[in-house]
């Protein structure tokens, strides 16, 4: 049996009967996890142990656990910056702020691994170009030199404590002023602008090892008139070309305004994986959920890319991981 290509959420803190059966759908492939599917660290356990009962293979789960503006859940898990910190730190002590970009990616995937999570939709790699209320100081810098080096130190503190990685927003959000949860944003730059900015922090960590990508609900209309992530141009021709990404391509969530493009539901999913997307996102819309598992019945997600979505190693106590207490003493350090 394969996964499906299709990524849901649920609605509260234990599964419902009918959130069971949609999961068990031969189209589903995953599970995001919100602040509203949280109460405390047991009942998370006891969530993902009984989203993983339900499917073999297991079915993946995810959750946005950046940082900042954007960490899910928060009793028993250690609270984590915004990104940015570390772009601040970079400017005084860049190798300072490397260390402490692996601390945190190790913290972040050690705590989501001991409580039965896959992976975080991070690091955000998006330029802060200063106009971006969305992006801000989730964004590492404004350098894209500093980003990609911060950013791969994170990424390598996510590989080490079990977790894969998803770079966002492809090709880059963080130019648009326009929110892409309740707009189309438009970007009017030209490929090779983008080029020298936006893609560089892509480049160094897909040499990497990057494991996955979302791309923008954003229009570059000076090289596709279609939001990136419905653009084979973006996921096809640019990034699995000549980027030579060969990692999973998530849509951002189907459910947002700046993926409205595309048309309804089913429309967004069906042309999502036309461009080149391996797993489409559709959150708090579970009538359009079950329409759209039917009509993906037959897609199976790549297994290859599927499997280095999943958590690595096994979930050990966190009190016998010294690299874990480590991580989290620089990062108290750096917070005080």
């Amino acid at each position: 049996m394969t996964l499906g290509p299709v990524m849901l959420d649920v609605d509260g803190l234990a599964l419902t009967v009918e959130e069971r059966e949609r999961l068990r759908h031969p189209s589903a492939g995953g599970v995001i996890l919100f602040a509203r599917n949280f109460e405390s660290p047991s009942q998370l356990r006891a969530l993902t142990s009984e989203i993983r009962v339900l499917r073999r293979p297991e079915l993946l789960i995810a959750v946005d656990h950046e940082g900042g503006r954007v960490q899910r859940f928060q009793q028993g898990f250690t609270r984590i910056p915004p990104m940015r910190s570390l772009g601040e730190r970079w400017e005084t002590d860049a190798a300072q702020g490397k260390v402490l970009a692996e601390a945190m990616g190790y913290v972040i995937a050690a705590e989501l691994r001991s409580h039965g999570i896959d992976f975080s939709f991070a690091p955000v790699l998006d330029v802060d170009f200063g106009s971006s209320s969305v992006i801000g100081d989730r964004a590492f810098s404004d350098k894209p030199a500093a980003i990609a080096a911060l950013a791969g130190a994170f990424v390598a503190g996510l590989t080490a404590g079990g977790a894969a990685s998803v770079g966002k927003h492809f090709p880059g959000h963080g130019y648009v002023k326009a929110d892409s949860h309740v707009d189309v944003p438009v970007d009017e730059r030209s490929l090779a602008e983008i080029d020298a900015a936006d893609l560089q922090p892509y480049r160094g960590l897909i040499a990497r090892g990057l494991a996955g990508v979302m791309p923008a609900h954003v229009i570059y209309p000076a090289v596709d008139s279609r939001p990136a992530g419905f653009s084979s141009v973006w996921l096809k021709d640019i990034l699995r070309g000549r980027l030579a990404f060969d990692g999973m391509i998530f849509s951002d969530d189907l459910s947002m305004e700046g993926a409205s493009a595309a048309g309804g539901p089913k429309e967004r999913a069906l042309a999502a994986l036309e461009a080149g997307c391996d797993m489409v996102l559709l959150c708090n819309a579970p009538e359009a959920a079950v329409a759209l598992l039917d009509t993906l019945k037959g897609c199976a997600l790549d297994p290859v890319r599927a499997e280095r979505m999943r958590g690595r190693g096994s979930l050990r106590p966190l009190a016998s991981d010294t690299r874990y207490a480590a991580a989290l003493t620089a990062i108290q350090g750096m917070l005080a």
